[in-house]
């Protein structure tokens, strides 16, 4: 059975994710254990995590942030992939471009979340992927609703 191309962004997408959620663990336990964090289930998380470096906290945040657009983006492409299985060209043409611009887009914004924090070029980054996204639910709803 043959798939279509624009699973092949999800499938980085939540791969990257996953890769983020490695750093996470991966600097906040050593981080945790330095500042002698005390694990009170009574603490909500901003307290636990509040006396950790900043550079600690972002590759957390940034995890998150991975949680909450991309949910959107994964609707879409998902979307697009079953249209394009069912009747083709859906996960093609600009639909595949703006998918991987997305996934590349929300894999700098990690890198630059994660290591410099630069707020404005993060935003920029964000604005961009988001811009792909409107671009990919606009190439969706033309499919879906034969615009």
């Amino acid at each position: 059975m043959e798939t279509s191309p624009m699973l092949a962004p999800v499938v980085v997408l939540v791969a990257w994710s996953l890769v983020m959620w490695l750093w996470l663990y991966a600097t906040r336990i050593p981080a945790m254990r330095r500042a002698k964090t005390k694990l009170d289930p009574r603490l909500p998380p901003s307290e636990l995590v509040g006396s950790l470096p900043p550079e600690v906290r972002w590759k957390a945040d940034n995890y998150n942030h991975l949680m909450e657009q991309p949910t959107i983006f994964y609707a879409i492409a998902l979307t697009l992939a079953v249209a394009d299985m069912a009747a083709g060209d859906a996960g093609s043409g600009l639909n595949i471009i703006l998918a991987w611009f997305y996934v590349i887009l929300r894999i700098i914004h990690s890198l630059v979340q994660a290591t410099v924090n630069i707020i404005l070029l993060r935003f920029t980054i964000f604005m961009l992927a988001s811009l792909c996204l409107v671009g990919l639910t606009w190439g969706a709803a033309k499919v879906v609703f034969g615009l």
